[in-house]
């Protein structure tokens, strides 16, 4: 018999709350086995926790990590979900670079709008002392 996981030691392992592991039983992404009360996950349940969260610190959606688990086929060799992941994981460093350029043009604004503060108060400064 394969090993098997409590929500506990998956809640431990993973260090998030049994809430979060909860909701994502709700959104249909985990679908441990139950007995009685007692949730009963799989390894193949283990693997989708952790891709999910992957997915999280990645930046991808609830809706982008289901979409990918979905593709997962053990019988195959997931070039599909590969392509996938390779398309996404483009189309978020593009986000991040535009993310970055719009920092980096923020700054300069910042910049700008303090010099331009800082020369308004050194002039109103020197035509205080003129009167």
């Amino acid at each position: 018999m394969s090993r098997t996981y409590s929500i506990t030691e998956l809640a431990r392992e993973f260090d998030i709350t049994t809430r979060t592991i909860r909701f994502y039983e709700d959104l249909g992404l985990l679908n441990p086995t139950r007995d009685g009360q007692k949730r009963i996950y799989t390894p193949r349940d283990r693997v989708f926790l952790k891709l999910i969260l992957r997915g999280k610190r990645l930046g991808f959606t609830l809706t982008e990590s289901r979409n990918l688990i979905e593709m997962y086929d053990p019988d195959s060799d997931n070039q599909h979900q590969l392509r996938s992941m390779l398309n996404m994981l483009d189309d978020k460093e593009k986000l991040l670079d535009q993310q970055l350029n719009d920092i980096k043009i923020m700054k300069l604004e910042l910049q700008e709008a303090r010099e331009r503060c800082l020369a308004a108060m050194h002039g109103n400064n020197e035509n205080n002392t003129e009167e």
